[in-house]
């Protein structure tokens, strides 16, 4: 078997090449990343690009020619992948994570490629009411980086048939520790809080609903997606990804890791504006579907997990709020010091002095 992982640079990436090296360990893994967030490394042994046989350093925007060449499955991580580097970056946004999602999906089905794993999201949920959203609910993205998973997925259902294999997983909010981490993620946000400077600031008024899941849990899914029976929803499935379980209100979050990490001050911004995205999830039809790749984690061991990462990193920055672990300042300083144009590409006299 030979898989192409776009994206397997940035946050999940390392944990998902790590699952797919495990399960498929005569397979060819082949990286393709724009390389972003290549510096972003977290305490790692090793870099983790060494797990894959061959990596491309290259824009979803100009495909390398050959990099689809005899693969049997696509995931496909790549994206703007948060909403603040989504309204700054939107018109960029659109191209990378819509436009060239399909063209990617479009020379893979002209290849012969088997099966197309989308890394989509709950947050083209937008905003909703109490009651659990299944995959058949409304839509209301609220944001330039839901309304390309919506695009995206619309567009992808065309191209998938018994051939072509395309699974959306439309995953919780993403948290754990990572060989390239970022704390601009709910939990992440906290758990650094707590461990750099005893306090967990909420910048919402706290109510909004979130699920959660974590890395580890995320990499499972995908290893599911590349194998499932097209009986299994046929050649086009989307699907919520994680546990009705991790279903949080945001000030339950900060609470549970204030009792994994005691005298840890919580503080909740009351006067703050309501955040519209909120809403619950329905996990029923994934666990119908892929019984045996049920999430494994809980909300406590993940916390442990990112609390004894970063103590491992001897992590005490405060401010890490403007770090680079917060993608949109990694973007930001890149393009302030001229090594990223104002499309986010790499300029052909990249100055690294």
């Amino acid at each position: 078997m030979k898989i192409l992982i776009t994206g397997n640079m940035g946050y999940i990436g390392p944990c998902v090449v790590q699952r797919l090296r495990t399960s498929y360990p005569d397979a060819t893994l082949v990286g393709l990343d724009m390389g972003y967030f290549a510096t972003c490394l977290t305490n790692t042994e090793v870099l983790p690009e060494l797990r894959v046989d061959l990596q491309y350093f290259a824009d979803m925007r100009q495909l390398p020619a050959d990099c689809l060449k005899n693969v049997d499955a696509v995931v496909h991580l790549a994206a703007i992948s948060n909403d603040p580097m989504g309204n700054k970056f939107e018109r960029v946004t659109l191209d990378i994570n819509y436009r060239s999602s399909i063209e990617l999906a479009r020379k893979a089905r002209e290849a012969g490629v088997k099966a197309f794993v989308y890394a989509s999201s709950c947050s083209m949920y937008g905003s909703a009411d109490d009651s659990p959203r299944t995959e058949t609910a409304p839509l209301n993205p609220l944001t330039a980086y839901a309304i390309s998973k919506v695009s995206t997925e619309k567009d992808l259902e065309t191209l998938a048939d018994k051939e072509f294999k395309v699974t959306s997983l439309r995953f919780s909010t993403a948290c754990g520790m990572s060989e390239r981490l970022r704390l601009d993620l709910v939990l992440n946000d906290f758990v650094a809080g707590a461990v750099a400077s005893k306090k967990i600031t909420i910048l919402s008024d706290g109510t909004p609903w979130r699920p959660l899941i974590n890395i580890k849990d995320m990499a499972k899914a995908i290893d599911w997606a590349i194998n499932r029976d097209i009986a299994d929803g046929g050649g086009f499935l989307a699907v919520n990804v994680g546990s009705n379980e991790w279903n949080y209100q945001v000030k339950d979050l900060a609470v549970a890791v204030a009792k994994v990490m005691p005298d840890v001050d919580v503080s909740i911004n009351k006067n703050a504006q309501p955040d519209k995205r909120s809403y619950r999830v329905s996990f029923d039809l994934f666990k119908k579907l892929a019984p045996d790749y049920q999430p494994e984690m809980d909300l406590i061991s993940s916390i442990r997990e990112l609390k004894d990462g970063l103590e491992a990193m001897h992590f005490d920055d405060p401010d890490f709020r403007n770090s680079r672990y917060m993608r949109l300042k990694m973007l930001t300083g890149l393009r302030n010091k001229g090594l990223l144009t104002e499309d986010l590409e790499w300029p052909n006299d990249l100055n690294m002095t």
